[in-house]
Parts: C-alpha cells; sequence; structure tokens
C-alpha cells in the first residue's frame, strides 16, 4: 500500500458508504441513523490502479470531555494523525454547518494533505451545498455520490500526484531485500506458521461488556478501540494487524452479542450478524467470559456456534483482577466448563486480566497451542492401527443383529480435522459410538479441544447387478397379460 486516506466528517454524511466503495465489500455497516460508526476500520482500497490503506472514522462531533462523543473524537483525531491524506466529507444537501467550520479549522492545522469532498452532490438539490464548501476554506469541493459512484474519477486525479509522491518516498527508502533463506524440511512445513503475509485470524467473542476492546488494546500495546463501562460500544467488526510476541496475528474485535429475544435495534443485528461472520474467518475464536458471570447461557452458545464452524476454541475469563477466591472461582470453572460444554472437551481455560495485562502470555501460548491441534494431521497407517485397538477392546454394536463392520479409517482434512471411516451400515452406526472413538482421537492423538468432525461412510457395493432380479420380474410382471385373461 502506498499512502493511507483517513475519511473524517460530521455523523451520516456518508462515510462508510464511500469506505465500502472503495474497498470493493460491505465491510462497514450503514444505516440511515447517525453515528453508527464508532472505531476506526482499516481497508486495501483500490481506485483504478491506485492501491492505497482507506480508514473509516466516527463522526466528528463538538464533544472535549469523557463522554462516549468525545472519546470517539479523540480516536478521530488519531486516525487524522495516523494518515498521509484526510477526505474531509461534508453533506451537500445540508450544506456546511457550525461544525464543519469548526472541524475544517483543526484539519487545516493537522493535515498536511487534505481534499474536502460534498457528498450526496446527485441532482439539483445539492448544488447550493457545494457552492457553499468554498466557504470551509480547503479549496475546490469534489462532488461527489458515496452511493452512486458518482466524482469517482475527480478523487482519483486529486489522490495521482499523492500516490506518485509516495511511490517516490517508499522507492528512495526501501530496504534491502536481496537476503539468503534456509532451507525448510518438510517436518516443519506440516503445520503452516503465520507470516505477515497470512497472519494468524483471531475472533475475540462474548456478551456485551465483557472486555473484549480493552483486551485487544492491552494485547496491540495501544488504544486503538473505543472501550469504556457503558455496555455495547463496538458495533463493527474491526480487524487490527499486529505482531504479538513474534506471531503475526490478525485480530477481530467484535460486537457484544446479547440474546436474540433482546436484540431489538436494527444496528445491533447489523453488529451481531458483523460479528458472527468474523467468527467464520477466524482460524481461533477466544470466548472471553466476565469472571463475575460466566457461563450464561449466552457464553455457552457463543462457544458452541465457534465449535460448529470448526474453528478452534480458547476460553479466556476476564477481570480475574477483582477476584478475590481465586483458587475456589477456578475449581468451579474447570467443573462448569467440563459439564457444560463437553463437546470442547479439553479446550484451554485461561484466567486474564485485560485491564492489568496479567494472564496475557499463558493466552498467546494457548492460542498458539489450539492453532497447532487445529492443523494436527495423523497419518493412515496409525490411524488404523489405533483403529484395531479401539475395536478390541470395545467392539461396534449389532444393531438389529446386523455387525457393523469398520474396515478402515483416513484422515480426509484438517482446519479443523476431519476423519472418515470406511464401514458397512454407517446409517446405523449409534451416535454413542462415534463419541467414543472421538474422544478416544482427542485423548491418544493429543487433540484436545479442537472441533473433531468423524464420518461414516458405505463403500458401496460393486455388483452392478445386484438388487435388478427382482425389479426386473416386477417390471416384466405388468407387460405378461395372464393366461387364464388370454384364453377369454
Amino acid at each position: 500500500m502506498s499512502f493511507t486516506l483517513a475519511i473524517v466528517g460530521r455523523p451520516n454524511v456518508g462515510k462508510s458508504t464511500l469506505f465500502n466503495r472503495l474497498v470493493g465489500k460491505k465491510l462497514a455497516l450503514v444505516d440511515d441513523q447517525p453515528g453508527v460508526t464508532r472505531d476506526l476500520r482499516e481497508g486495501e482500497a483500490r481506485l483504478g490502479d491506485l492501491r492505497f490503506t482507506v480508514i473509516d472514522t466516527a463522526g466528528l462531533e463538538d464533544a472535549t470531555d469523557d463522554s462516549l462523543q468525545g472519546r470517539m473524537r479523540r480516536l478521530t483525531e488519531r486516525a487524522v494523525d495516523m494518515a498521509d491524506v484526510c477526505l474531509f466529507m461534508m453533506d451537500a444537501r445540508a450544506g456546511v454547518t457550525p461544525t464543519d467550520m469548526i472541524f475544517a479549522e483543526i484539519l487545516r492545522k493537522k493535515s498536511a494533505h487534505v481534499i474536502l469532498a460534498a457528498n450526496k452532490g446527485e441532482g439539483s438539490a445539492a448544488d447550493a451545498g457545494v457552492l457553499d464548501a468554498y466557504s470551509l476554506g480547503l479549496g475546490e469541493p469534489i462532488r461527489l455520490s458515496a452511493e452512486h459512484g458518482e466524482g469517482m474519477n475527480d478523487l482519483y486525479v486529486h489522490l495521482m500526484p499523492i500516490e506518485e509522491k509516495f511511490a517516490k518516498q517508499a522507492e528512495e527508502t526501501a530496504p534491502e531485500t536481496d537476503v539468503e533463506l534456509d532451507e525448510v524440511s518438510d517436518e516443519e512445513l506440516s503445520v503452516p506458521q503465520p507470516t505477515s503475509e497470512k497472519p494468524l485470524q483471531i475472533a475475540v467473542v462474548g456478551r456485551p461488556n465483557a472486555g473484549k476492546s480493552t483486551l485487544i488494546n492491552k494485547i496491540i500495546g495501544e488504544d486503538r478501540l473505543l472501550t469504556g463501562p457503558e455496555a455495547g460500544i463496538t458495533r463493527d467488526a474491526i480487524s487490527l494487524r499486529t505482531t504479538w510476541n513474534d506471531t503475526p496475528m490478525r485480530i477481530f474485535d467484535t460486537a457484544g452479542m446479547r440474546k436474540k429475544a433482546k436484540v431489538q435495534d436494527k444496528v445491533e443485528k447489523l453488529s451481531v450478524s458483523d460479528g458472527l461472520r468474523a467468527v467464520k474467518f477466524a482460524e481461533v475464536v477466544v470466548v472471553l467470559l466476565d469472571a463475575a458471570i460466566p457461563f450464561e447461557q449466552q457464553d455457552l452458545r457463543i462457544a458452541d456456534l465457534a465449535e460448529r464452524e470448526g474453528r478452534a476454541v480458547v476460553v479466556a475469563v476476564n477481570k480475574w483482577d477483582v477476584e478475590d477466591q481465586k483458587q475456589e472461582k477456578l475449581r468451579d470453572l474447570k467443573e462448569a466448563f467440563t459439564r457444560l460444554l463437553p463437546q470442547l472437551r479439553g479446550a484451554p481455560l485461561i484466567t486474564v486480566s485485560a485491564k492489568t495485562g496479567r494472564g496475557l502470555e499463558r493466552l498467546h501460548d494457548a492460542i498458539l497451542r489450539a492453532y497447532d491441534v487445529w492443523n494436527r494431521r495423523v497419518t493412515t497407517a496409525q490411524l488404523n492401527r489405533w483403529l484395531s485397538g479401539m475395536l478390541e477392546q470395545h467392539p461396534p454394536p449389532a444393531p438389529q443383529g446386523k455387525r457393523i463392520k469398520l474396515r478402515y479409517m483416513t484422515q480426509a482434512k484438517s482446519r479443523p480435522p476431519g476423519f472418515v471411516v470406511m464401514c458397512s451400515h454407517p446409517d446405523k452406526m449409534p451416535d454413542s459410538y462415534s463419541r467414543y472413538l472421538v474422544n478416544g482421537l482427542r485423548e491418544d492423538f493429543d487433540m484436545p479441544g479442537t472441533p473433531i468432525r468423524l464420518h461414516m461412510r458405505g463403500q458401496g457395493d460393486k455388483n452392478p447387478y445386484k438388487g435388478t432380479r427382482k425389479k426386473n420380474a416386477g417390471a416384466l410382471k405388468k407387460h405378461i397379460t395372464p393366461r387364464s385373461k388370454r384364453e377369454k
């Protein structure tokens, strides 16, 4: 990426709509009500042959205190400091407001490159607002319609010289890359190691106010995500790239998920669906619980969702610093975890404090361990030796007198580990025996906590004529007239 562009402006001027158009995906939540965006969201933008990083920001409001609006404003001002270029958007239909004037003054002082855009500029209703935009003192405005894609050529013309300038700077300061690399053995390549190009993808999920954003801020070492005592601050599933203890990662912060019956607000529904999408993108899901009220019904649903999506799961219990009876509480947590989430048997349970940073080293190690198990592969020879032992120890049942033969077993996939057992009468295999095999795989091949998929498959009959004799006889019977009727 050559440069970074931050889109700033008042609430509801169309910043997220333009962000989605530039990245070519509906990543940011968009709604008619103002103030939907709260955190900074980054994306890889394309405009013609230009490639750059674009940042969607919260709507600028005239608040400087510690209120939610004040904290959102400080985060947006931080994005202005981070960015190489600022695109200041105003609503051409509403015209220039006093708030626009205040923030235009701030941008003139803070940013070296400011581009003014009059959005919602389609139609004659916007003419007066576009002319009014000159009064902001930021030069000639670009007349845009982020929703309909109008004015993108004008934006390209403004960004082209900036891109050339930063490309030249990058070329002059580029480091030497002609280095020799040691050869890597096949054994080391068995589990793909996270790299800067393909970082380890982690989603942090949980109920509102469990401390997800605070935990991620502590991991990345800066106050990048909006936090506070209010529940439900995070709305978008924000992804952040970082290197945590030498491990390249992309961490998704998600909106708190409440019970479906309590979710009435349209924006909250969008936020939850965005969080569910983040779980599907992730490789490891960290289910964050509140130590004061762990394993509520919604926590169990969230953990079960991650398991059903086939993701490696780590359970982290937050706010451990304020817990008094730590030993008793930990014993109760482990007992409840085993009892309430048997499908995640053996998954790591880590106690952390997002506020103080205690337990983060153990959380990092648990994430890497879960990722390693999620990628585990077992050879067919090992599996079939193991299957023989399991059959001797506990042979499969014979439902309705039909003996089920398990012929051989192989691993079909990893991420998560998936196994296929070729057998007779796969439809008659009871679930209890499949669970017996899955639990055995967990223990004997050291695969705790990860989802394991086990499929029973029949080998099919190789005789193509089997069963056709009766069928043909029935067909002939229909077409042959009985002798008694012929004689008549």
